[in-house]
């Protein structure tokens, strides 16, 4: 009696450790366990959802992962992409770097539902040559909180995405090469078809959402006949697959990129390319005069220039919610070093647009100091990546037949901790950490323009500020962060951000009024200005050549 009394105890005890451990899913490929946050949300972290794109598969089609017998602990992100470190604001929780990163992760809500749940994708952003989808500012905790299944993608940078070579497209039995980061983003799509009942959603209320080139991403994916039927909503924030931002160029182009990048390397065929050592590869592409590594239209996974099929309107015909930041990057960027005067604003313009110039001076006028950093700022914040999303969401609006909601984010970040010492930001949202020293005396250069900074709202949006411990966060921002985040939310359950007391948000429809919500402490409905339309008009004239 008393070893069947220890039996059932020590039954019992493995039952509770089990139940603390997390939740068991029977995936495709096998079982998969979770790790129970202390919010009850369940979160698998490091699930593969393709083989490691290593050795001869370098530069391939992500494969179908192998199966695995027990029991997968999905308590541990798993590797980053090979990258360099690029923007001081990126903190990832990897075990490190490497070419086996197609990984991804999910968080799911606490209590089960006795309907299948909407599904946010989200790629991450750092212009296709960094980023990681273990970043916290990506978590998915906060939405998983608001029953939304959410997941996070690992896709290939840099050279090891986006190289294009004759040999490649030779071997191909799609003709294509490239794009390799982008086949990643699709297969982990496809994946999602696949498994995502399995955990409670439903694979037909998939929401793809990302940042700068996450954003960029979604947009082509859009049109992507490998992954545009896959998908019921698309989020945009800052960035689309438009000229002049990270466009997709010609294959022709893109092989003759990676015949150049293996001459200059004295790697002249396929092989020996494929032999170098991932470190030393990494190293190889980040050397100056390295030619760019872009994507491509392949004809496999691009038909055609992006722009052109959302005109064309064969994008999926799917609610799209997009928008930018009010300063994405500060004037600098595009008066240098100089002084933000008239003169020397009125030099640069005539500098980039000729004859031009006096169009772009009544657009984006600089009679004084404080017009010059304003328009400056709006300048160069247009021609990086707001007349892109612009071009993207206008043309969607036109050709879709579905709405299209519009959003400018303006909520400044508030001051560094004091922790940060000396630190201070950096383009496209980084940071720029300081050593300490005393800095000699030199002239106060005027502030920037104060808006919102690039990348600096996906904290919002997710509801990750807490996560976050670079800035005094204040009331007024976790305001402004459960405002987007229930936008979000509303849009990703069902397909309209509208609900409760939030400000009523109109779509943009053809032949309908352009509007769009400024988030910010105050958050207020807005129409497009004559003016912003005439500066996107004439940006349209200059990319569309």
């Amino acid at each position: 009696m008393k070893k069947v009394t220890f039996f059932l105890l020590l039954q019992f005890a493995c039952i509770a450790v089990i139940a603390q451990t997390g939740k068991q899913v029977k995936i495709a490929t096998g079982i998969v366990e979770s790790v129970t946050e202390k919010s009850g949300v369940n979160s698998f972290k490091g699930i593969p959802f393709a083989q490691p794109p290593i050795g001869e598969l370098r530069w391939k089609e992500p494969q179908p992962v192998n199966s695995w017998t027990g029991v997968r602990k999905c308590d541990a992100f798993g590797y980053n992409a090979m990258q360099k470190r690029v923007y001081g604001d990126m903190g990832f929780r990897t075990p490190g770097m490497s070419e086996d990163c197609l990984y991804l992760n999910v968080w799911v809500p606490a209590k089960p539902s006795k309907t299948k749940l909407p599904v946010l994708v989200y790629f991450y952003g750092g212009g296709f040559v960094a980023g990681d989808g273990s970043e916290r500012r990506y978590d998915g905790e906060s939405m998983a909180k608001r029953g939304i299944i959410t997941l996070t993608v690992n896709y290939r940078l840099g050279v090891f995405g986006f190289m294009s070579h004759p040999e490649l497209t030779k071997e191909s039995k799609h003709h294509a090469s490239g794009n390799y980061g982008l086949l990643d983003q699709a297969a982990a799509l496809r994946w999602v078809q696949q498994n995502i009942a399995a955990f409670g959603g439903d694979p037909g209320r998939v929401t793809i959402a990302g940042e700068s080139a996450g954003s960029i991403a979604v947009s082509a994916q859009m049109v992507s006949p490998l992954s545009k039927n896959l998908i019921a909503g698309a989020i945009g924030e800052s960035g689309a697959m438009i000229k002049p931002t990270l466009p997709a160029i010609p294959l022709p182009e893109g092989e003759q990129n990676g015949v150049k990048f293996g001459e200059k390397i004295g790697a002249t065929t396929l092989a020996d390319l494929r032999a170098i050592p991932a470190d030393k590869l990494l190293d190889d592409a980040s050397m100056p005069g390295t030619p760019p590594m872009s994507p491509t239209v392949d004809g496999y996974f691009l038909l055609k220039k992006p722009a052109e099929s959302f005109l064309a309107g064969e994008q999926a015909k799917v609610p799209l919610l997009a928008g930018w930041n009010s300063a994405e990057i500060p004037y600098q960027a595009l008066l240098g070093g100089d002084a933000p005067t008239s003169e020397n604003y009125e030099k640069k313009i005539k500098a980039l647009y000729g004859e031009k110039a006096g169009e772009i001076l009544k657009l984006y006028p600089g009679g004084t100091q404080t017009e010059v950093i304003r328009s400056a700022t709006e300048l160069v914040s247009d021609r990086f990546i707001a007349y892109s999303t612009w071009k993207w969401a206008d043309a969607h609006a036109l050709t879709s037949g579905r709405p299209v909601y519009r959003y400018l984010f303006s909520k400044p970040r508030p001051p560094m901790t004091a922790k940060m010492g000396d630190a201070k930001a950096g383009l496209a949202g980084g940071i720029i950490k300081g050593d300490g020293a005393a800095k000699p005396e030199s002239k106060k250069v005027p502030a920037p323009y104060a808006g919102a900074a690039h990348a600096s709202e996906i904290e919002y949006a997710m509801g990750n500020l807490a996560t976050n411990t670079t800035y005094t966060w204040t009331p007024a921002d976790y305001k402004v962060s459960a405002t987007m985040e229930s936008y979000f939310a509303n849009f990703i359950k069902t397909g309209n951000p509208n609900g409760g007391v939030l400000p009523k948000w109109n779509a943009n429809v053809k032949g309908g009024a352009v509007t769009f919500m400024n988030i910010d402490v105050k958050t207020a409905l807005e129409k497009e200005s004559t003016l912003l339309r005439s500066r996107y008009e004439f940006l349209d004239g200059e990319y569309s050549k």
